[in-house]
């Protein structure tokens, strides 16, 4: 019993020796992150998180809701067998196809439904960067070419707008998910991102070479801020939500009710009947019923790679060639898709908690083109 009792002293003598490490090294935010991923049985974020943050209400129009027409043929084919498998081996919230602008196939797994939202994750890096084209439509911010200095003066005069965008800034920015003590687990869990941010410098040149960082986006969304004089999510409410008549209002989450800075380069919290929307604004190149929401030029570039030994991404999109078929595409970590295949009036939802790993050097998950490969055997069938 000695040697116990003298084993759980020893033991709580040094939680609390880590207790006040965390505290004086400034990762108290690592108790928040225990609160709720492994205190709710995950181990990291997941979809259904935005309830444990603060978070902005993205205001939908709900006097002009604009909602989704349901094709002649809607869900007159069932999901294959391969479908079927992959969504319940991953996990997967929603699955939709729009062809010719109405759905034809939609399905619900695991309790999810069409008002459902779910963390979009990296799928809001997209969103972010058709501010920036509005932003810049409506006047707020020159063009892609504007130095972010003008706004924030302590970064490299090289760094521009367009460089956030297109994930070339050369900032000191660490992409590592699975690092409790690193600048993106601080982002998605600390109190203050914007001091964060503003910490960042430039190490490499801007506008030369893509590396995706978060870094990038959340500064792109600082900027938006003091350019427009608008939080995010009042400007993305204005800019897209409610004239592409969501159905829904939507939330964004933050950083902290007190700094009140949405994360930018992840979180709206929203369905996929909303989410696929961006896909069509972005394949009619910024068009909605007629009325001019963004520049096409700048949808263009977002759907066009910058760099040539980067063809994968454009400026907030993925790009892919597949089934000789030009693919542009929003992301998030866990298997967040929009897919948009303009060639063939095609749009392709997934929302869900769980992805199939990358290997090596490529870009694109496999579920990506398993999820584009079973699309197009029930469009077969039909």
């Amino acid at each position: 019993m000695k040697k116990l009792l003298h084993f759980l002293k020893y033991l709580i003598g040094i939680i609390i020796v880590l207790v006040i490490l965390i505290y004086a090294l400034d990762y108290n935010y690592i108790f928040k992150g225990i609160r709720v991923t492994y205190l709710k049985g995950h181990k990291t974020a997941y979809i259904d998180d935005y309830t444990e943050f603060d978070n902005r209400l993205i205001k939908a129009d709900s006097l002009n809701p604009q909602p989704w027409p349901e094709s002649s043929a809607y869900n007159s084919v069932s999901a294959s067998d391969s479908l079927e498998s992959l969504n319940r081996e991953l996990n997967t919230a929603a699955f939709l196809i729009i062809k010719n602008d109405s759905i034809w196939f939609e399905k619900y797994y695991n309790q999810y439904s069409a008002n459902s939202k779910t963390n979009s994750f990296s799928m809001a890096k997209s969103v972010v960067v058709a501010l920036l084209g509005k932003a810049i439509r409506d006047g707020y911010i020159t063009s892609i070419d504007e130095p972010v200095s003008h706004f924030f003066p302590q970064f490299d005069i090289r760094l521009t707008v367009g460089d956030l965008g297109s994930m070339s800034s050369g900032l000191n920015w660490d992409e590592s998910y699975y690092n409790p003590f690193g600048q993106t687990a601080r982002a998605y869990l600390d109190d203050n991102i914007r001091k964060l941010i503003l910490d960042l410098e430039v190490v490499d040149t801007p506008g030369k070479k893509f590396k995706y960082l978060s870094g990038n986006t959340e500064l792109l969304g600082m900027v938006l801020e003091e350019a427009t004089n608008k939080t995010l999510s009042q400007y993305l409410s204005e800019s897209f939500w409610q004239p592409l008549g969501m159905q829904s209002n939507a939330l964004w989450q933050l950083d902290s009710e007190e700094s009140g800075m949405e994360k930018a380069y992840c979180c709206i919290a929203s369905n996929a009947r909303n989410f696929a929307k961006f896909g069509k604004l972005f394949m009619q190149n910024g068009q909605w019923n007629g009325r001019r929401l963004m520049n096409p030029s700048f949808v263009r570039k977002m759907k066009n790679p910058r760099f040539e030994d980067a063809p994968y991404y454009g400026y907030g999109l993925w790009l892919s060639y597949y089934k000789d078929k030009e693919i542009f595409y929003m992301r998030g970590i866990l298997g967040q898709y929009v897919i948009a295949i303009p060639e063939d009036d095609l749009i392709i939802v997934r929302l869900g908690q769980g992805l199939k790993k990358r290997e090596g050097e490529a870009k694109h998950s496999p579920d990506f083109y398993q999820y584009i490969d079973e699309a197009y055997k029930m469009l077969e069938e039909k």
